[in-house]
């Protein structure tokens, strides 16, 4: 089990990290298109966590970066130990956004139209959705990592 596709230091966890950091860049960008969602907090804790999870899996993008060029994984459980909290701890963190969010956002469009103008509710939602598949590929990475974890 010297080369589990998706961990640390291959190809695959590579191609996680760089959806994880496209889906969080999207979801952002759904959101921050108008000023109106500073009237949210669950869209302000959508952008928050979001902006955490960018830098993160931008970092370990080049970790596995290095690693894949190199051809040599990195391996120490130390810090594995410390990616596998990182990964658990946002992936929670970005359900718990995008499910807030896609929540406050279906109450808003059941409104009527009362507080969503427009488009406003709709790209709510899209962003909600990038979030929740971010969510989804730094769930997975995680699995692979703690999977990887007993043989390093």
């Amino acid at each position: 089990m010297d080369e589990l596709p998706g961990a640390l230091g291959t190809s695959a966890s590579l191609a996680l990290r760089l959806g994880q950091a496209i889906f969080a860049v999207a979801s952002l960008l759904f959101m921050c298109l108008d000023i109106e969602f500073y009237s949210y907090t669950a869209f302000c804790f959508l952008v928050t966590i979001m902006g955490l999870v960018i830098p993160w899996s931008l970092t370990l993008a080049a970790v596995d970066a290095f690693s894949v060029f190199v051809k040599r994984p990195t391996r120490q459980p130390g810090l594995l130990s410390i990616i596998i909290i990182g990964d658990w701890v946002l992936s929670f963190l970005s359900l718990a956004a995008s499910s807030s969010t896609a929540s406050v956002s279906d109450l808003l469009m059941a409104s009527n139209g009362s507080f969503c103008t427009g488009n406003l509710c709709t790209r709510y939602q899209l962003s909600a959705a990038m979030a929740f598949l971010s969510w989804f590929l730094s769930f997975a990475s995680s699995l692979f990592n703690l999977w990887l974890l007993p043989t390093a």
